[in-house]
């Protein structure tokens, strides 16, 4: 077979770099998917529900391709024991308060900004937790997110329409801070004890433990029933193939190519994207107030991140 001209191979290159530097800012709009997801999918399933659903087709798809790509499982008991754990904090507990805070009114894009101050939460909790010590810079962010926080807040205060908020209740504003200490705490949990855990095989473990939970869940608080239509299908498909499949494998070559670092400078992007992709599709909107606010936010998130203490490395923290 004749070798390629010269052209043709400069410019398989171009294209393979343009993909490879393109990776992360790809991933991270995967991500910012997931919340738009929720709000298609819900009307016509309950939130456990629907995320027992969406867990099981997952492991029906990641099954057969752990056996394709002969992946790892984690190396112990003990380590499986762990990993779902964190299992059942950054899917069951955060994927479980995000979409039942949707479910309650709360908009796609304060849930993103909301469980998007991870980050801080994580580098406050290490303080106590892991004895790590944060910089001027850390300290300026934690501060910087909770004034931020509190404008978004402010700025979506309804108290004449008989609720303290616009669309949403306190229930909404309690479910996804669930949701935010699940992320939390299944970050620190998995970099203290599944240091070492193969991706594709702890995703497994990770999905089983969660579909055993929400499905309990599902059963104990909800009617599960489910309106199958053409869009659930076509939500429930998205939310599988695209976010729990084609993220994790994609999350996998970042690894493997040292660049899961960039997914993590580029997080802080989730939430203006979801918010927009809101607006485009469900018409939500924030108001100036809350805008600024999101703006202060994401400027505390950026300096907690590039503090260097507490920051996610590899695939902690990330989850969906």
């Amino acid at each position: 077979m004749p070798s390629p001209l010269p052209r043709e191979k400069s410019l398989h290159d171009n294209n393979r770099a343009l993909w490879l530097a393109s990776m992360p800012a790809v991933f991270v709009l995967l991500w910012s998917t997931g919340f738009i997801g929720a709000k298609f999918g819900l009307p016509y399933a309950e939130p456990f529900t629907f995320l027992f659903i969406r867990f099981v087709l997952t492991l029906l798809v990641l099954l057969p391709l752990m056996w394709l790509l002969k992946a790892n499982w984690p190396g112990s008991r003990a380590l499986c024991g762990h990993v779902a754990i964190t299992g059942l904090l950054v899917h069951a507990t955060y994927l479980g308060g995000v979409f039942y805070s949707i479910e309650l009114g709360l908009p796609a894009g304060l849930a993103s900004l909301l469980v998007g101050l991870q980050p801080l939460l994580t580098a406050a909790l290490a303080l106590p937790l892991l004895g790590e010590r944060l910089s001027f810079w850390q300290w300026l962010g934690l501060a910087l997110g909770l004034v931020g926080i509190t404008l978004v807040l402010s700025g979506q205060l309804a108290p004449g329409d008989g609720n303290l908020f616009q669309g949403f209740g306190l229930g909404a504003l309690a479910c996804v801070f669930a949701a935010l200490l699940g992320i939390s705490a299944g970050t620190l949990y998995q970099k203290r004890y599944c240091a070492g855990m193969p991706l594709l095989g702890g995703s497994v473990v990770q999905y089983l433990a969660a579909s055993v939970a929400l499905g309990i869940g599902a059963l104990a608080l909800e009617t599960r029933d489910v309106a199958w239509t053409l869009a659930f299908a076509a939500t429930l498909a998205w939310l599988v193939l695209g976010l729990s499949i084609a993220a994790i494998l994609l999350l996998m070559a970042l690894i493997r190519r040292g660049a899961a670092s960039k997914v993590a400078s580029l997080f802080y992007l989730v939430p203006p994207l979801t918010a927009l992709e809101a607006w485009w599709l469900f018409d939500e909107t924030l108001g100036p107030v809350a805008l600024m606010g999101m703006a202060v936010t994401i400027a505390g998130v950026v300096l907690v991140v590039r503090g260097g203490v507490a920051r996610p490395s590899g695939d902690e923290g990330i989850a969906e």
